[in-house]
This record gives structure tokens, sequence and C-alpha cells, in this order.
């Protein structure tokens, strides 16, 4: 049995986290990222199935091609972030099910079929790990300020 975190822990990660609007001019660090991710992506999900792809946007180049998808209310916070991170899905995530959840060799089938058969599940799993990747950023002392605003398909 995991261990209860203490009430300072569970107020970062919790009761006093808010998505913010606003960031430091602080940079976050490559190796912060990695750290971050290293922990989200253990973040359990419907047979491990791992659907979200994770696009960290940094450098100024980057930003600006994502900046038309961006809807107006977004773009001023978005560009002034210190990191975006962009999460998808992967339609072929079943790929990787038999390595993922080998205890169920033919976990495979259970994906069989057209990638839109498999649209649902990705978006649902993949949405998780975009939560998964809200609590290890504010256990690491990072803020969050998830958003929908935005332009799918300019994504």
């Amino acid at each position: 049995m995991p261990e209860v975190l203490d009430s300072a822990a569970l107020d970062q990660l919790f009761r006093t986290a808010r998505t913010q609007n606003a960031f430091l001019d602080k940079p976050v660090e490559d190796s912060q990222l990695r750290v971050l991710y290293d922990l989200l992506k253990w973040g359990p999900t419907a047979a491990n199935s791992t659907p979200a792809r994770f696009v960290f946007v940094k450098s100024q180049e980057a930003k600006a091609k994502l900046g038309p998808a961006l809807d107006e209310g977004n773009y001023k916070k978005t560009m002034a972030a210190p990191v975006t991170v962009i999460v998808g899905y992967d339609l072929d995530f079943h790929e990787k099910i038999n390595y993922l959840f080998p205890h169920v060799p033919d976990a495979k089938g259970w994906f069989a079929g057209p990638p839109e058969a498999r649209y649902e599940r990705a978006i649902r799993n993949g949405s998780l790990q975009g939560a998964y990747l809200i609590l290890p950023a504010r256990a690491l002392g990072l803020d969050a300020g998830p958003m929908s605003g935005f332009g799918n398909a300019k994504v």
C-alpha cells in the first residue's frame, strides 16, 4: 500500500493547484522536462495503452508555428509561457500493446479494425495522460495552464 502524502504535498498537487494564465519569465530546462516525462509515463491507462504523444514547444521559432492555431484569448499567454506542451494521441498505439501489456499476449487484437475504431480509447486515455502531465509538473514546482482554445487541424 502506498504511503499517504503529507498535507503540504496534497496542497501542491491539488488544493492550491489552479489553472495559470500567466507565467514567470523563467526558463524551464530540458532536464526538468525529461524528469517530468519520466514521471508521467508511468500513469496508468487502460491496458497500459499510452496513446498520448507529447510535443514540448520552447523555442521562439516553434512558438511562431503554433501561434496561428491558437484562439485569440490564448495567444499572448501561450507565447509568453516558457514551454507549451501539445498533447496529442496516436491511433496506432496498439502496435506497442504486447510490450506494454505483456501478460495478455493477444491484447493487440482488442484494438483490431480501422484507426477510427481506436479513436475513443485514444482520446480517453490520451486525455488521462495529459492529466498525468500536470501532476508531476506541480510536484516539480511548475505551474500548468491547460487549455483547449486552439484549432486542432492547425496544430
